[in-house]
């Protein structure tokens, strides 16, 4: 029975994100797929998404960043816990090796943790990267403390990178320079079916009211300036987190019988941090986007460009985010024009044409 090895960063939710429509969309091509998700995303992020027979191995891939919230990165932290990662190295590689050839998946499939490229490598095992940003790309822009050879660090990344049989380059994504092979997907996307009708009569919208859903991804936002936009007139927002007690403005999302993604789909407006994959289903719904950036993400400003040349977005800035300051870009927002029609989100079928002949040998 065909069996591949999917290795997911556990830095938010975006990485399995990006897997899941793949693996999706292979399992229908390939009779008998079954999946060993090498990750420790919650296995309750997989139910309900991945539609063929999966099992979960919780083992540590990656480091990622260390997050105080969705917008700010611990940058000594990250390098810590990245030199902690490391000095482990060689056990760590040992231990994927070991399961890898233990099981016998007929591809390695990583998202992108370079620990699986390297195991799957030294296995002898077919290695791709599904791919929107790479580990050493970030880490190159963080200040390096004194005590890490951060540098050390980073070669490692990359030379594990090179390792990979494949890169599936999915668009957008900044220029990645570490692979020796390089494929350029189409966007991966899957949004749901609009639910407006559904919410505006569960949220009692007066006519001219906009809903606004405030979502910054997997790791949560704590804190809003509640009580200045509590008196902004026309809008309600619907917070990823918890919302005051008595507010007439804000709503949890978590009381409302929608999931996220049809959330995203049927209101007036989104806020958000440039993330992946709720920004490419904004633009592939065409759906105005107000915008809050970090400013020292790799990924962020080939995000920000794709969202300005096809979809509809705005800035906001960090300092007005924090003060509550929405007004005038909330306003701008909803009359932003048209853009270029975006590029069609079908990178998961993409992907699985690609990935199809993997499996030829095994296939029942």
């Amino acid at each position: 029975m065909p069996l591949i090895w999917a290795a997911i960063s556990a830095h938010g939710f975006g990485h399995a994100a990006q897997v899941v429509p793949v693996l999706n969309a292979l399992g229908s091509v390939v009779p008998g797929l079954r999946v060993l998700l090498r990750t420790t995303v919650p296995a309750s992020f997989f139910s309900g998404r991945l539609n063929l027979p999966w099992e979960i191995s919780p083992v540590q891939q990656d480091v990622g960043c260390i997050q105080q919230g969705p917008m700010t990165i611990n940058l000594e932290a990250t390098w810590r816990e990245h030199h902690q990662f490391h000095h482990t190295w060689d056990e760590r590689l040992r231990t994927e090796i070991t399961s890898m050839k233990a099981l016998q998946p007929d591809l390695v499939l990583a998202d992108t943790p370079y620990l699986a490229l390297a195991a799957g490598h030294a296995a002898s095992i077919p290695t791709v990267a599904l791919v929107s940003f790479t580990w050493d790309l970030i880490l190159s822009e963080y200040q390096i403390p004194p005590s890490i050879d951060g540098q050390a660090i980073i070669q490692s990344i990359r030379q594990a990178y090179r390792q990979t049989d494949l890169a599936l380059r999915i668009t957008p994504s900044p220029t990645l320079e570490c692979f020796n092979r390089i494929i350029t997907i189409h966007p991966i996307a899957e949004p749901a079916t609009p639910a407006r009708k559904e919410l505006a009569e569960f949220l009692a919208l007066t006519p001219g009211e906009r809903t606004v859903l405030i979502g910054f991804g997997g790791i949560p936002l704590t804190s809003l300036p509640f009580e200045r936009v509590e008196s902004l007139p026309g809008y309600r927002f619907l917070f990823d987190g918890s919302t005051p007690t008595n507010s007439k403005r804000f709503i949890s999302i978590k009381s409302l019988p929608f999931s996220f993604k049809t959330l995203l789909s049927s209101v007036d407006m989104i806020m958000t941090k440039p993330g992946y994959g709720t920004l490419v289903e904004a633009v592939a719904l065409d759906i105005p986007t107000v915008y809050v950036r970090r400013h020292n993400f790799g990924d962020e400003q080939s995000l920000v460009d794709y969202l300005h040349r096809y979809g509809k977005g705005i800035e906001l800035s960090m300092d007005d985010f924090m003060k509550g300051q929405w007004a005038a870009t909330l306003e701008k927002a909803i009359h932003l024009p048209t853009t270029t029609p975006p590029p069609e989100p079908r990178g998961a079928s993409d992907a699985a044409t690609i990935l199809t002949p993997y499996f030829k040998g095994s296939q029942s």
